[in-house]
């Protein structure tokens, strides 16, 4: 298999460190990282030693080693592996599980190696794939949040019984729509919806998809949509409302007005003023 490593580094929760990477015949020897290492596993299968024992982690599984943790790393089959990982510091950790109301700024142990969670598996992949792909600041933050928050939930040794659940708080929800409302032209991003409403970020993501139904980001981007769809109607043509919205350019317009209206821009001006 031929080894490539591409890494990015991400400005979310203060910078963090992802990597997109194939290996063949690659062996790493004993070490370890100050950061946590989460790796979902794309194809062939990983062999390695962590937290006193050797484990196997085939296709779609998810990979976990606690910051510090001693561990190798080398292909299960000898032909080699792809995989993809992310690697959030215990203070980013700590960070979020404040957020979700854990005590104390705790970050997560990982008890288990090698986890079989498609769920998860999906997820990250989903956030890999926006982190490389997507420059929508309020999409980045709320996918990082929510997977890195899931992650500990699920899989992290605290109890699922210690996060301290609020209850859906109607007016900071509604203030938080009305923002993305009055910002359509602006690139929203997660922390800045949450302090102005003074929501955790977890806690708003969490309860404004209870509220309403979209994610904050889905619905950000269907009410730009909306708007497009009333000046389109008025006859601005196709990269002034491309303009004036807040997209970055005429395709990324394009791509969401399909996905919601099943016509591109243009195909609607056309329809809609003859």
């Amino acid at each position: 298999m031929r080894e490539t490593v591409k890494v990015g580094f991400h400005q979310e929760l203060g910078g963090i460190e992802v990597i997109n990477a194939s290996f063949g015949r690659k062996n790493f020897k004993k070490h370890y990282h100050q950061t946590y290492t989460i790796s979902v596993i794309g194809s062939g299968g990983q062999r390695f030693f962590r937290s006193g024992a050797e484990h196997f982690a085939p296709e779609n599984s998810i990979i976990f080693v606690n910051a510090d943790d001693i561990h190798t790393g080398q292909a299960a089959n000898g032909v080699g592996w792809t995989y993809k990982a992310i690697y959030p510091t215990p203070e980013q950790f700590g960070q979020l599980a404040s957020d979700i109301g854990w005590q104390g700024q705790f970050a997560p142990y990982f008890a288990d190696a090698v986890v079989y969670d498609p769920t998860m598996a999906n997820a990250l992949r989903r956030l890999f794939f926006i982190l490389e792909n997507e420059s929508q600041q309020l999409l980045r933050e709320q996918e990082i949040n929510l997977v890195l928050s899931q992650l500990m939930i699920r899989h992290g040794s605290h109890k699922k019984e210690a996060i301290e659940f609020q209850r859906l708080e109607f007016d900071k929800l509604l203030k938080a729509r009305e923002f993305l409302r009055g910002n359509v032209e602006e690139n929203v991003t997660l922390k800045q919806l949450a302090d102005y409403v003074g929501l955790s970020q977890f806690h708003l993501a969490r309860q404004f998809q209870q509220k309403y139904g979209l994610s904050p980001h889905a619905y950000f981007i269907q009410f730009k949509v909306a708007q497009a769809q009333n000046l389109l109607k008025r006859g601005v043509s196709v990269l002034n409302v491309s303009n004036q919205l807040g997209f970055f350019d005429q395709s990324h317009l394009h791509r969401h007005f399909k996905r919601v209206i099943g016509l591109t821009p243009g195909q609607y001006a056309k329809a809609v003023n003859g």
